[in-house]
């Protein structure tokens, strides 16, 4: 299917429609290597594809395994949420992959991945959170590349140095936008009306920046909350700079985030 073909990255990305492939594409693979290295599906739910040289899992629909095919058709909700023009009307969209322990309290979760679109369909785009602002506001493919390739190398590194969920762990996903201009009778494939219940985390929570990937026009932002106990195990020096070749400075910690 569309969700497991590789992530291939055009010479140039210049129109919308290039970038919504590439943005969607990296979330599989985001979300694919997420919930492989967190162990919440076994092996032979996912098959391996390439980004550029990188080898990455991706989840397939495994008639053994009903909660991947659940999660790539929650998945494909998405997509064609993201695909909707009316998506295009406002700037901000969330996806947030919540982990709960007790299947009857899903309010109460231990550890959640947010993934946040931006649209910048008005012109190219400038780094919305950057510091380090460019002068030139034109994201080229290539920086849509190498942004992509330390995402994924910052989500393994990130994962693998966590300490594991418990071992029966249950997933819901909840998809976040401005209601104002979307159909109030649309609702995603998959997908029904949310209500607005709270939200407790079990234990005390760290919020991390995993990392963003910018296109001409998307951004897209990975953050992982877990439970601080988790990060026992995380080498304090990773979160600042890591081996040579991964820069893991992007990785604050953030006390709460004033977009939320």
């Amino acid at each position: 299917s569309n969700f497991q073909s590789a992530v291939v990255f055009p010479n140039k990305i210049s129109t919308e429609q290039q970038s919504l492939m590439l943005v969607k594409r990296l979330l599989a693979v985001a979300v694919s290597c997420i919930t492989y290295l967190r162990g919440i599906f076994p092996e032979s739910a996912y098959g391996t594809r390439y980004m550029d040289d990188v080898c990455v899992k991706i989840l397939r629909e495994d008639k053994n395994c009903p909660g991947s095919t659940q999660l790539v058709k929650w998945m494909l909700g998405c997509y064609d949420a993201l695909q909707k023009k009316y998506f295009l009307l406002f700037p901000l969209f969330t996806l947030k992959i919540q982990v709960y322990t007790h299947p009857e309290d899903p309010q109460t979760i231990t550890e959640c991945y947010h993934f946040k679109f931006k649209y910048t369909h008005n012109g190219p785009l400038l780094d919305f959170s950057s510091k380090n602002k460019r002068n030139d506001s034109t994201i080229t493919c290539a920086d849509t590349k190498k942004a992509s390739i330390l995402l994924i190398r910052k989500i393994y590194v990130l994962m693998q140095n966590l300490s594991p969920l418990p071992n029966d762990v249950c997933l819901t996903m909840k998809l976040f936008y401005y209601d104002e201009v979307t159909p109030s009778d649309y609702q995603p494939p998959g997908f029904k009306e949310g209500e607005c219940e709270g939200m407790i985390f079990e234990g005390e929570p760290m919020y991390l920046n995993v990392g963003e990937v910018p296109t001409p026009f998307h951004m897209l932002k990975v953050k992982v909350t877990t439970e601080k106990q988790r990060m026992e195990n995380v080498d304090k020096s990773i979160l600042k700079h890591g081996d040579t070749n991964v820069p893991l400075r992007v990785l604050r910690v953030d006390r709460d985030d004033p977009e939320e």
